[in-house]
């Protein structure tokens, strides 16, 4: 039997890269899955890659109403969720000095609020027991130039499962951080300016990676599986770095 035959899973922002490769993974193990994505067409596309028990919503998850939406559309199938995979989450760079308030208010919004009530508003479904993982960033441990926000809203998450293994301690549900590095996605590549450009930047960062490589999104979904696994069951309100050694050094 597999890991998650007959669990019920949520991940958010999984049109794409870790999101995508996530949701593929668990829909292999047997999960029904549920992804978010804020454009319909790429939401399409992503549900017809993935196959299987695979259900797409549509929608922002740094907006109310759309979490309220998502879980309208889960509660209509399934009783309850197992596993909350908060993967939403973006940013740009900015310097100190140039940061303006509509990319301060953007990126807490996206990775900060919407984490927050994406889980929150979980809670009534999710099951006692059961497993919630945030998408971190080896940014939140790490100085960054022209990165400060980003980082920022990555070392609150961070503190979210340090502080919510407490609050939902007497349910049992575990709380963990998946912090990517360098990981092969198009956001990566539109945050890095693109063709060229962004192969040259990954390129000279393989320097500072130990396993001598840039990761793939499937690096980081084995390690989010794990995480909402029941051989997970005694890591709770830990960060696992997959970042082949970066942060480590």
């Amino acid at each position: 039997m597999s890991r998650f035959s007959n669990k019920v899973v949520v991940v958010t922002g999984g049109t794409s890269g870790i999101g995508l490769a996530t949701a593929k993974a668990f829909v292999a193990e047997g999960a029904s899955v549920f992804i978010t994505g804020r454009r319909q067409e790429a939401l399409d596309a992503a549900v017809k890659a993935i196959g299987g028990d695979i259900t797409g919503v549509r929608g922002d998850m740094s907006k109310l109403a759309d979490i309220d939406r998502l879980y309208d559309a889960v509660q209509q199938r399934y009783a309850q969720i197992d596993v909350v995979f908060a993967n939403a989450g973006g940013g740009s760079f900015a310097p100190l000095g140039a940061i303006d308030e509509a990319h301060f208010d953007e990126t807490f919004a996206t990775n900060v609020k919407g984490v927050l009530f994406t889980v929150q508003k979980a809670l009534p479904l999710l099951r006692d027991g059961g497993s919630v993982v945030l998408t971190g960033s080896v940014t939140g441990s790490t100085g960054n130039p022209a990165f400060s926000v980003y980082s920022a809203t990555k070392a609150a998450v961070r503190n979210f499962a340090r502080n919510w293994i407490l609050d939902l301690k007497d349910r049992h549900i575990r709380v963990n951080v998946v912090s990517p590095g360098v990981i092969e996605t198009a956001g990566l590549n539109d945050l890095f300016g693109g063709g060229a450009q962004a192969e040259g930047v990954k390129t000279g960062m393989v320097a500072s990676i130990p396993a001598g490589r840039v990761g793939k999104p499937e690096d980081v979904a084995d390690a989010v599986l794990f995480l909402a696994s029941d051989a997970a069951s005694f890591v709770n309100g830990a960060e696992l770095f997959v970042d082949g050694g970066m942060t480590q050094i």
